[in-house]
């Protein structure tokens, strides 16, 4: 498999709509998206020569996205603040290219915007899974 652009790796927010559209986030540059899965403990005394032994199939499952980029004041802007501004749980469709897309309800747990006076106006957001995250293969 040959290296990918960066740039195909996008962050999509659903419309609220049924059935769900998608539309890509504006003005991304960077973004990363990391899964994360909370082992249960399950060492006792009976453990073998001691050794740490873990619950398969148990612990908690989450995701955080992140990303950070130009401020366009696109569509995609404002469905973002009003998502965040009401603190609705949101449908969004992180896409991963030629690996496969998690689609699944985020809360948005940070968003901002930043600027200097000699640069662009710049935005980020920090995503936190709020319920079953799917993935579906790139075909």
């Amino acid at each position: 498999m040959s290296g990918q652009k960066g740039r195909d790796v996008l962050i999509k927010i659903s419309d609220g709509g049924a059935p769900e559209a998608f539309t890509t986030v504006a003005g991304i540059r960077t973004s990363s998206f990391d899964l994360k899965q909370k082992s249960v403990d399950a060492t006792s005394m009976d453990s073998p020569g001691g050794w740490r032994e873990l619950l398969g199939g148990a612990g908690l499952r989450s995701m955080r996205v992140r990303g950070r980029g130009l401020f366009k004041d696109a569509a995609s802007d404002a469905r973002l603040r009003a998502v965040f501004l009401s603190g609705e749980l949101c449908g969004f469709k992180l896409c991963v290219p030629d690996f496969g897309d998690f689609t699944g309800p985020f809360q948005i747990a940070q968003l901002g915007w930043a600027g200097t006076f000699d640069g662009e106006a710049t935005f980020s957001i920090d995503l936190r899974s709020a319920g079953q995250v799917t993935f579906e293969e790139s075909a």
